[in-house]
């Protein structure tokens, strides 16, 4: 009589994850990884506003951590709001941010939490000329009507300007501060808190919503 362990019946549903079960048998539980998004924002038609898209470019050929997604977004906005509620943990925008900095100057803000407009009315929203900050306004009302959630870390790595007019290419400055705002994406993947960790520790700048 052969001992053989009878096999599983392929038609039956696999057995669901039971963390539980794990702890009573003395395992640590094995947790998925935190999702995290870089997007990369902006119009490589306007010189340096293509700032994001250049940076996301060059992170998409070095290695990230499990569940890092790199994405060009470029100039869809509303399809970035709608992403933005699709389970992630941590949303790190990319984009020209002029903030009155020298040219070249790479900002790191913290936009976790909604600010409160600037102006009682804002303009009508245009999907392929939106901010983060226009995209971030609008997770509030996209979640009540999709079911989605917003991420519990939204930053900003953002880099002050020196030429948004027609043309492409970044300026001098802009260009030589690509390498930095990689670095310091690098930086903050690497010290990312595990999942259902705090991640709001890390504070600097709040970006206002601006008419």
């Amino acid at each position: 009589m052969s001992t053989d362990a009878p096999l599983a019946d392929p038609g039956r549903p696999a057995e669901p994850y039971d963390e539980q079960c794990d702890e009573r048998h003395g395992e640590a539980p094995v947790r998925p990884p935190a999702r995290t998004l870089i997007a990369g924002v902006g119009n490589v038609f306007l010189g340096d506003d293509g700032f994001g898209v250049e940076v996301v470019r060059r992170l998409a050929d070095l290695p990230v951590p499990p569940g890092t997604e790199i994405v060009d977004v470029g100039v869809r906005g509303v399809h970035l709001a709608y992403q933005m509620l699709d389970g992630y943990h941590t949303v790190l925008l990319v984009d020209a941010s002029a903030r009155g900095g020298e040219p070249g100057t790479v900002y790191l803000l913290d936009a976790t939490e909604p600010a409160a407009p600037a102006c009682p009315q804002s303009p009508p929203l245009d999907g392929h000329h939106m901010t983060p900050d226009t995209v971030l306004a609008l997770l509030d009302t996209l979640s009540a009507g999709t079911g989605g959630s917003r991420p519990e870390r939204v930053l900003v790595v953002g880099c002050e300007p020196a030429d948004v007019e027609e043309g492409i290419g970044l300026s001098e400055p802009v260009g030589a501060a690509v390498d930095e705002a990689v670095r310091m994406i690098l930086e903050l993947l690497e010290a990312a808190p595990a999942q259902g960790a705090d991640a709001r520790s890390h504070t600097t700048e709040r970006n206002p919503t601006s008419c």
